[in-house]
């Protein structure tokens, strides 16, 4: 029988499956939040990288397709960090992969996100890599939409909830993307399988735990509820449906890829995040190579490298969570739907 907390919480944020699609950015466009939200599930948009006004017309055509449920995700900024020689070490380290092209855009403002997002009204704002303010906690609720943070250890998960969370985001080690811890230097050390922090922070939180990690299939969703959780997010199991469209190299990167050939890296931005072993993230751990900048210096480097002539730079990064062999190249839609009826199968 399906767990009490799995229907309180479905009934609570209106979903009919109890599996959110994880916020990767630059990996959700609306037509997968849609594809996600019209099976019964949650659709989401990491929205990192976005202004104003690309937040605003993401939510309008999410809305245009579905009128379910939707999370928009946030990184909560990191103290800067000032190191100019290790940024022109890697700057000059990139140089053999291309020619760099002319600066982008200005980085968007973070506060100017947090309204944006807060116009949208999503059914729920989330964090990553640290914790809202009280001020905008206060006023995400003020307008009814919930808050889900984002934790990697018990610690953090206890003080997402002191803080206001309404749910916690449990991610595992096994991850694809970028790891959430909120200390970027504590990132290596911090590898707690989602297995083992599931029931831990269940047994000690008052809100409910969302699963996220490694999860790309009914066994994993079945597990992660009789551990404790009340719902699970899925990324990777997600990348290879056609709703996605990612880049056919990073597809064909999934596919097959073991567990054991992930690799965690800081190669593309400067924070840590689990990725498929390219020929340049492997490049990376040569000994001559010296260690990325830091965020958001080395996402910049990258950013600009791609928007000259690149030689051997990936063009989109590669994520990929230790799932990922297990993510089927079909409708976004019928993965949940499958996920969902399969677990409840388990689940008995």
């Amino acid at each position: 029988m399906t767990p009490t907390r799995v229907a309180q919480f479905c009934d609570r944020f209106g979903l009919r499956v109890p599996i959110l699609s994880a916020p990767m950015a630059g990996a959700c466009p609306p037509a997968l939040a849609v594809a996600v939200a019209q099976a019964g599930g949650m659709g989401a948009a990491g929205v990192v990288l976005d202004g104003p006004e690309r937040i605003a017309d993401w939510a309008d055509a999410f809305r245009a397709g579905s009128s379910g449920a939707f999370q928009l995700n946030l990184w909560v900024p990191d103290e800067p960090v000032d190191e100019p020689a290790r940024t022109a070490a890697a700057a000059a380290f990139l140089d053999r992969f291309g020619t760099p092209g002319g600066p982008g855009p200005a980085a968007p403002v973070f506060a100017e996100q947090c309204d944006a997002v807060l116009a949208a009204r999503p059914t729920a704002a989330s964090s990553i890599m640290g914790l809202f303010d009280g001020d905008y906690v206060a006023r995400l609720h003020e307008a009814g939409v919930a808050w889900f943070a984002c934790a990697t250890t018990l610690d953090e998960a206890l003080a997402a909830q002191e803080a206001g969370a309404d749910a916690v985001v449990a991610q595992g080690m096994e991850a694809g993307g970028h790891r959430g811890v909120f200390d970027p230097a504590a990132a290596e050390g911090t590898s707690v399988g989602l297995f083992a922090l599931v029931p831990r922070l269940a047994d000690a939180l008052e809100v409910p735990v969302i699963a996220a990690g490694g999860i790309a299939d009914c066994r994993g969703v079945a597990a992660a509820i009789a551990l404790g959780a009340s719902a699970v997010q899925v990324g990777t199991a997600l990348l290879r449906a056609p709703e996605t469209a990612i880049a056919p190299e990073w597809a064909a990167s999934l596919d097959g890829l073991a567990p054991e050939a992930t690799v965690t890296t800081r190669a593309y931005t400067g924070r840590l995040a689990r990725a498929a072993p390219t020929p340049y993230v492997t490049a990376w751990t040569a000994p001559d190579a010296p260690p990325p900048a830091p965020y958001p210096d080395q996402r910049a480097l990258v950013a600009r490298m791609r928007r000259g002539e690149p030689g051997g730079l990936d063009r989109a990064n590669h994520w990929a969570g230790q799932s990922a062999a297990l993510a089927r190249a079909e409708p976004a839609g019928e993965v949940v739907t499958r996920m969902w009826a399969e677990a409840r199968a388990l689940l008995g």
